[in-house]
């Protein structure tokens, strides 16, 4: 029997296509309640030529499919005629996201680029660094020691990110969110964990237990901050982690918020935007900041604000500032083809790098390299004010720096004596600049991350090495002090996992007098007495 479409009042009339509208409106209401879950769906739908094309097209397939009469006395029949036709124009939106798409990627990725140049200031030296604020203590060394260092039974500390701490230093932040299924349905998040990040000896960490948040992380459903977030405002993205901090002894949690763009021409494309902040109170308030808003807050004052994830796709994008064929890898020229430098495996961070500059203002920073598979040594170097998202870079024009790939090898080159990989690894380069030229700051720890046994900087410009035991050392040296004379501490890294160090005294003729182990962890204060020479 053939397919068909019922006219007769008998096979259809009002009375069905009401009570399929009926369905469909509480679909609909269940689909608006549980919103949340759809977000990522609805979102690219209404800010991706991709997902426009494939979303809208087959959604809209389904409902016209759902609401037109019967195509088959069939029933069985009518429903498998329904669905060809919903595929058909689901292939035919894949086909069409696939033409629209593919230009559509090059030019965001050409406009991003345009948009980040035309609002970019080049500067003619390096932005000064906070010397009060280094990042001394990496992720991982904090997060195994803070770990170790407190007992929550229902709870758990959850993921790790940079915030500032009342006094001004800066910290890796934890949310205390349930630990456990059953917790996550029934408990809060109990405050935040704030653990210092700028001492090697000493790092003090600060516990707000007691202030359970009304929604939070780690906490199911419409419990979490996540559903929350989107509920309140579900035209924006949270790409970033939360940033946990506390003013006024108080404990808050702050969503950068991303928004999209739509550009017309010559295909239609979409590029992300700043849409402020989203500032959680602990009573389960949600207040929705604009970027201006944000930036005027005395709760926010001296916090992340920007998108790092905005920051990133802004950086990666610089590859399309002179063009989209000049890039393409057989027909490109590749004149003035920037990427973002490369880290190895196992080095802890990436980038953008999260830096604090003078005055207390946070800083995404990213190192550019010149395409090309045989080049490490650094192009440009980005600067991004995370309070305001302007942007400032340093082109090293014909002088060739190194990058942070080459600078870790240089740390363990340095050393041979060291087991590296078996003992001891470099993690966490983090570019800082001493009297306008630029220094990557490494770390040396224990493969298990228990502990810090030394800071080593390496000049970009020259490839000199200075290794650093304690923080004040490290401090003054970021203040302008000399590395000759920050170098005269003779020491040697240890093999013995119960030693971090030995201060080597030596006599004036280099004889070593004496040798002194240091363990980890352990605070050392070098004083050195010389007499006036005449």
């Amino acid at each position: 029997m053939g397919t068909r479409i019922p006219t007769s009042g008998t096979d259809w009339g009002v009375k069905q296509l009401a009570i399929r509208i009926s369905i469909l409106l509480v679909v609909s209401g269940a689909v608006y309640v549980w919103r949340p879950l759809f977000h990522g769906v609805f979102y690219r739908m209404l800010n991706s030529p991709g997902g426009a094309l494939v979303g809208g097209l087959t959604l809209l397939a389904v409902v016209v499919a759902f609401l037109a009469p019967p195509l088959d006395r069939s029933a069985v029949d009518s429903i498998q005629a329904k669905l060809t036709l919903v595929g058909v124009v689901l292939v035919i939106g894949v086909v069409l996201a696939l033409v629209v798409g593919i230009p559509a990627n090059s030019l965001e990725q050409r406009t991003m680029a345009e948009q980040t140049m035309d609002g970019a200031v080049e500067v003619d030296e390096f932005p000064a660094i906070n010397a009060e604020n280094p990042r001394i203590a990496p992720r991982d060394v904090a997060d195994v020691q803070t770990r170790g260092s407190v007992s929550y039974r229902q709870y758990r500390l959850g993921e790790s990110d940079i915030a500032r701490m009342e006094d001004g230093r800066l910290a890796w932040s934890y949310p205390i969110e349930p630990d456990g299924f059953r917790n996550s349905i029934y408990e809060n998040q109990q405050g935040v964990l704030m653990s210092d990040m700028t001492n090697m000896e000493n790092r003090e960490i600060q516990a707000f237990d007691d202030q359970p948040f009304a929604v939070g992380e780690g906490m199911l459903f419409h419990r979490s901050a996540e559903w929350n977030l989107k509920k309140t405002d579900y035209w924006a993205q949270y790409n970033d982690d939360p940033i946990e901090f506390v003013h006024d002894g108080d404990a808050y949690m702050a969503y950068p918020k991303t928004g999209h763009e739509w550009h017309w021409t010559p295909v239609p494309h979409t590029t992300p935007t700043w849409e402020g902040v989203a500032l959680v109170h602990t009573d389960g308030t949600i207040e929705h900041l604009s970027p201006e808003q944000a930036q005027e807050s005395e709760i926010l004052a001296g916090q992340r604000l920007y998108p790092l994830s905005n920051t990133a796709l802004e950086m990666n994008s610089l590859g399309y500032r002179n063009g989209i064929i000049n890039q393409l890898s057989v027909v490109g020229a590749h004149e003035g083809h920037v990427e973002v430098a490369s880290l190895p495996a196992g080095a802890g961070n990436s980038q953008p790098f999260v830096i604090d500059l003078a005055d207390e203002q946070l800083s995404y920073v990213t190192a550019m390299e010149p395409h090309g598979e045989d080049t490490r040594g650094l192009d440009e170097v980005w600067f991004v004010d995370a309070y305001t998202g302007e942007f400032q870079y340093f082109a090293t024009g014909s002088e060739t720096l190194t990058g942070p790939e080459r600078a870790m090898g240089i740390v363990r080159s340095a050393d041979s004596r060291t087991g590296w990989g078996d003992n001891f690894v470099v993690i966490e380069p983090v570019p800082v600049t001493v009297d306008a030229e630029l220094w990557w700051h490494s770390k040396v720890v224990p493969t298990d991350n228990t502990d810090i046994t030394r800071n080593v900087f390496v000049n970009a410009h020259t490839g000199e090495a200075v290794e650093i035991y304690d923080t004040e050392t490290v401090r003054e040296f970021l203040a302008g002090g000399d590395p000759e004379a920050v170098e005269e501490v003779g020491t040697e890294p240890a093999d013995d996992p119960d030693v971090a160090y030995y201060i080597v005294i030596t006599g004036e003729d280099g004889t070593e007098l004496d040798r002194i182990p240091i363990e980890p962890g352990q605070n050392v204060n070098i004083v050195q007495n010389q007499e006036d020479e005449e």
